[in-house]
């Protein structure tokens, strides 16, 4: 392909003529088409592509927008205000998304949702279109064909449940053509992240134990679909696939919920946590900032990291929701052991206010280069939840359904839940036992948002730090960065944000 200059500065043709020249036409050959003319044909080349299609991950949970978005915008967790984070809790972005860009910060912006997850979502797509002509194993070859299945079906559900209506991209773009894609109705990305879903299913991938660490085995598909269902108000598909996840033996919950989140248990965890952000305290590796995050500031909790900022903490009214015999309040602490050896008490754990409660789910004091401690993505009590929620949907508070929500309370030592309930209190009970179950884990902000419950919700999260959390309609979903809509003619902002 060439590239014809037609048009030059003034200048160079006065300097042309000086040297007796009348005319000049400047050729460049491109040599862009690495994708199309020279890749993806061996096993080799499918395997880095699949590494660029995970690569993407990175964008959404090193940052981690994909964390602290949701995290942020909840009842559960809040930041100090600094960089343009309380944008998030007071619920002040707008499209061009300036305080984030201000302060180098649209790395942990729903902008970088945006970009992480369609980058991921183009290379997936070359994969799925070049690699069937690979020549390598047929086995693998199918196994790297699934996987992409199964990460495009992931970031597209990412999109969706933050910003809504999105474009559906299932072609590469080798054309301006094929680059520029227009919005779908939420249901339409829905039907395509299910297609997506069932060919990963038809792919061989391994079950759980024989699985590659960070890669999705075949009840990861299975998790993904419930989790994907449910958003999408699918209630039989989400009861169905969940029990598949439940009932394949390949999982269990860990007797004890404090080694989910321990560093020192990571890979006895894997018996619980489906699929995980792999993180590797190397150099080059994967890491994310919630370690220094949700540590204390000045890097002063011996406990927590070597290297903290104290920029995250839970609100003192979610610490107080929990029952005090619910062992998963011990992942959050009121007080800390300074690096002398002294307890600091809450007063005194972060300027801020006097009411800071710290969140112990990230951890990491040994880690010098980057982080040991993995985010979790998929969990095996996501699909109780899920199970007891949509079977209540169904049929009500069926003993089933007190079966699959007691099974999670009676690992955090709690008693079985209160029989008699309605089905809608039954359903409020499962949401609040979520939010006990996940939080800080980017969970909450979605089931506020597909259940309708955040406007009720969110303005009581409040503290001495946000007296007010002025949440609107709107904010239901975020804007579309308006970068998107300004590069892309067949792109539309989301209507409330117009």
């Amino acid at each position: 392909m060439k590239i014809r200059y037609k048009s030059i500065y003034k200048i160079l043709p006065m300097l042309l003529l000086g040297v007796g020249m009348t005319s000049c036409e400047l050729e460049e050959q491109v040599y862009s088409s690495i994708f199309t003319e020279n890749f993806y044909k061996t096993g080799t080349d499918a395997e880095k592509g699949l590494i660029a299609v995970y690569n993407a991950l990175g964008g959404l949970y090193g940052g981690p927008a994909a964390i602290m978005v949701p995290a942020y915008s909840a009842d559960q967790v809040y930041p100090r205000a600094v960089v343009g984070r309380n944008t998030l809790t007071l619920f002040t972005v707008e499209p061009t998304y300036t305080t984030q860009r201000s302060a180098g910060r649209i790395f942990e912006s729903p902008q970088q949702i945006w970009s992480a997850a369609y980058s991921g979502i183009e290379k997936a797509n070359w994969i799925i279109a070049k690699v069937p002509d690979a020549t390598m194993d047929e086995t693998r070859k199918k196994q790297i064909i699934g996987e992409s299945y199964f990460l495009r079906a992931f970031y597209h559900w990412m999109l969706t449940k933050n910003f809504g209506e999105v474009p559906v991209k299932t072609e590469p773009s080798t054309s301006e053509a094929k680059a520029y894609v227009g919005k779908s109705p939420i249901k339409e990305v829905y039907q395509q992240i299910y297609s997506d879903l069932d060919m990963a299913l038809a792919a061989g991938l391994a079950s759980f134990p024989a699985v590659e660490k960070g890669r999705p085995s075949r009840e990861a598909v299975n998790a993904l679909y419930a989790k994907a269902a449910l958003y999408n108000e699918d209630w039989a598909k989400a009861l169905e696939k969940a029990e598949s996840v439940i009932n394949s033996g390949k999982y269990r919950l860990l007797p004890n919920v404090l080694d989910v989140y321990d560093y020192r248990t990571e890979d006895a965890a894997r018996i619980e946590n489906i699929w995980a952000y792999e993180a590797d305290p190397i150099s080059p590796g994967n890491s994310h900032q919630l370690v220094g995050l949700a540590g204390p500031s000045g890097s002063a909790g011996v406990e927590y990291a070597r290297t903290s900022f104290g920029s995250m903490f839970a609100y003192m009214s979610f610490y107080n929701s929990f029952n005090p015999a619910d062992k998963r309040r011990q992942l959050m602490e009121t007080s800390y052991i300074n690096r002398a050896g002294n307890v600091v008490p809450q007063q005194n754990i972060t300027p801020i206010t006097t009411e800071g409660v710290l969140i112990r789910k990230y951890r990491d004091p040994v880690s010098t280069t980057g982080t040991i401690v993995n985010i979790p993505i998929l969990r095996l009590p996501d699909m109780y939840l899920i199970a007891a929620e949509a079977e209540a949907r169904l049929n009500g508070a069926t003993p089933k359904a007190y079966g699959f929500i007691n099974a999670v309370r009676t690992r955090a030592g709690l008693p079985n839940l209160g029989t008699g309930l309605s089905k809608d209190a039954f359903i409020d009970a499962v949401l609040q036992e979520r939010s006990w179950e996940f939080f800080a884990e980017g969970d909450r902000w979605y089931d506020l948002t597909r259940t309708g419950k955040f406007l009720e919700v969110v303005p009581k999260a409040t503290n001495s730090v946000y007296p007010n959390r002025p949440v609107q309609a709107k904010n239901k979903y975020f804007p579309i960065p308006q970068d998107e809509v300004n590069a892309n003619p067949e792109l539309t902002q989301n209507q409330a944000w117009q």
